[in-house]
């Protein structure tokens, strides 16, 4: 069994043909995925072109009960632009229709800033993860942002230890090697992992974090030393969530054949495999 932690529908892009549901379910299917998470695109102006609404993922969700794990995305600055705002009502109103998650988050604000931690906050009151996108500055195309070697990702996990965060993009997993710098983590380093780097640090210290496998920066962090590679999935098992980022007509999703491959080849444990591709999805999502 095999549960993807993170997809979208609908059209990113000028570009771009428009994800379909049945277009997603084909892939699951060719891909041997059971089930899939999908992450509205809305409620940021710094996201997608074209918005796909919580409200259609919901409808999604009604259609392919069996299939698909329906999360709801929100804005720090919804509502009233501020530190205060009552969020609990919303997650408590989609959460009852069926949402598991909050995100995928995309402001281009600082991790930690007041109205976010805000937000974070009744997520982890409503018991439901965040699932966030992080990269290098303020002025980025979308996402929160740190400084380098994490600093406010640590606080935020720190000052919230009822708020389960899952890490994704590429500011996060460059962090897998202290070789990062300014200049390579908005982007996908290449190289050894000589040295382990602030992420792992972050993983063994707080029970509330998480990483998504998913996209070109997941794949890169555990490719780009493919010995390194198996043992941080080894190390990680229990904190680590298979995840595709499928969002676009046709896209490869080269994760899919690595997993299989690196049990096949015995590179990781059975247990490992396990773990990463659905049971701790189960257990975070509360679907067991």
């Amino acid at each position: 069994m095999i549960i993807d932690i993170h997809t979208h529908l609908g059209r990113v892009t000028r570009e771009d043909i428009p994800v379909t549901a049945e277009e997603l379910i084909e892939n699951m299917d060719k891909w041997e995925i059971e089930k899939a998470v999908v992450l509205p695109l809305d409620a940021t102006p710094e996201g997608s072109t074209f918005w796909f609404t919580t409200e259609q993922v919901l409808e999604v969700y009604r259609r392919y009960p069996d299939r698909i794990i329906p999360f709801c995305k929100l804005d720090p600055r919804q509502i009233d632009n501020s530190m205060k705002t009552d969020f609990s009502w919303i997650l408590q109103e989609y959460k009852d229709k069926g949402c598991r998650g909050v995100g995928e988050i995309t402001a281009n604000l600082y991790i930690d800033d007041p109205m976010g931690m805000n937000l974070f906050a009744q997520c982890g009151e409503a018991n439901m993860p965040v699932l966030f996108h992080l990269v290098d500055r303020i002025g980025a195309q979308y996402g929160l942002v740190d400084n380098i070697y994490l600093p406010r990702l640590e606080r935020i996990l720190r000052e919230l230890p009822e708020t389960t965060f899952i890490g994704h993009a590429m500011s996060f997993w460059a962090e897998i090697s202290t070789d990062v710098t300014e200049e390579t983590r908005g982007g996908y380093p290449k190289g050894l992992i000589k040295s382990p780097g602030r992420l792992q640090e972050l993983l063994r210290k707080y029970d509330n974090l998480y990483g998504d496998l998913s996209a070109g920066s997941g794949f890169n962090a555990i490719t780009r030393d493919p010995e390194y590679g198996y043992k941080f999935l080894e190390e990680f098992q229990d904190k680590l969530l298979f995840g595709t980022d499928f969002c676009h007509h046709n896209q490869e999703v080269p994760i899919v054949d690595y997993t299989k491959s690196v049990l096949n080849d015995g590179k990781i444990s059975r247990t490992t495999y396990e773990k990463i591709t659905h049971i701790n999805a189960e257990k975070l999502l509360k679907m067991k």
